[in-house]
């Protein structure tokens, strides 16, 4: 009896002065581990006398408990005093300021393309989308574009198979709303498009946005008011643009639209090759053959279409040199904008 109270008293001493969970299991191998003190006392019942086994066996069983129950009480006394120390020092202030992270931005193309978008539906425009890898039928031959004519090289396009292309134009888009709606017809078509080009002012994935009206009684003044307006909505009301004769297949007549450089105000520089003007869109009234190819009546129905590339518009607007800063994700580049 003497040695069990021993025991007890020397492991209720160790385990008062424990302080920390890891100690803690320390102790428990010294007691109750396969080596332990309580381990060693069950190994001596086989050496005492059959009369005296039972009792001193209950003796050490007694003790074990005591242990076991000892250290898993110790263990959630230890585990709650640790949680109110974190607690303690892991509180947050929430009377101190925030730290202020960097805002982002929208980046310039996605600036150019929303503002483009909210002046056409101010002029009661609708917005139509259309796929990005498109039918061959839909991208060249309904605009007039069959196959072995010119236009298709210069193009450059991305072929996926003889019938599907990564789409040149949003044009595609035009046509599908031709085929599924009846006129009067009013669509700008903004999206991604794709050309075998890459240099300062070309890269082979681009933005455009095209528009699309078709009515009764639409003319080619319809069509020039409708750009100039835009053009100087966007560029400023001081903007002169000018229009010359073109050629596209799906439009007749057709003409390209100039404005005066924002660089040099018309005096003539190195953007503007001395000219005065830059180029921005191209625009024109729908080819009749292309209203057929919609089953919409040339005779009953007129109209006209526009297109612009959206990197272009950005890099005037904004005069920025080389159309590469918008892909190369330059922080300092984006955060101007």
């Amino acid at each position: 009896m003497e040695k069990f109270e021993s025991i007890r008293a020397e492991f209720l001493k160790e385990i008062e002065a424990i302080s920390q969970s890891k100690d803690l299991e320390v102790l428990r191998v010294k007691y109750t581990g396969s080596k332990g003190v309580v381990t060693a006392l069950l190994k001596e019942i086989g050496k005492l006398p059959v009369d005296e086994r039972k009792s001193f066996g209950a003796k050490v069983n007694e003790l074990k408990n005591f242990v076991e129950t000892s250290i898993a009480q110790k263990r959630e006394e230890l585990l709650r005093i640790e949680i109110e120390q974190k607690l303690q020092s892991e509180t947050i202030d929430i009377t101190l300021p925030g730290r202020r992270l960097p805002a982002g931005s929208i980046h310039p193309i996605s600036k150019t393309m929303e503002e483009i978008e909210d002046i056409f539906i101010k002029l009661g425009y609708d917005i139509e989308y259309g796929p990005d890898i498109e039918l061959d039928k839909y991208n060249f031959e309904m605009l007039n574009i069959p196959k072995l004519h010119p236009a298709r090289d210069m193009q450059a396009t991305f072929y996926i198979s003889d019938e599907l292309v990564l789409r040149t134009h949003t044009s595609p888009v035009q046509v599908r709303t031709m085929l599924k709606q009846r006129p009067p017809i009013k669509i700008i078509s903004p999206g991604t498009v794709y050309r075998c080009d890459s240099d300062a002012t070309h890269t082979p994935m681009f933005h455009q946005v095209e528009g699309l009206l078709v009515d009764r009684g639409v003319s080619f003044p319809d069509l020039k008011g409708t750009i100039e307006f835009f053009l100087k909505s966007f560029f400023g009301e001081k903007t002169t643009a000018r229009f010359r004769a073109s050629y596209f297949p799906f439009t007749e007549p057709s003409a390209e639209v100039d404005i005066q450089c924002q660089i040099c105000s018309g005096k003539g520089c190195g953007v503007c090759k001395n000219t005065g003007f830059l180029e921005v869109m191209g625009c024109g009234m729908v080819n009749p053959i292309v209203l057929k190819n919609a089953d919409i009546d040339p005779e009953e129905f007129t109209g006209f279409a526009f297109g612009m590339g959206v990197e272009r518009m950005t890099m005037l607007k904004y005069r920025i040199p080389d159309l590469r800063l918008f892909f190369e994700n330059d922080i300092r580049f984006l955060r101007q904008f």
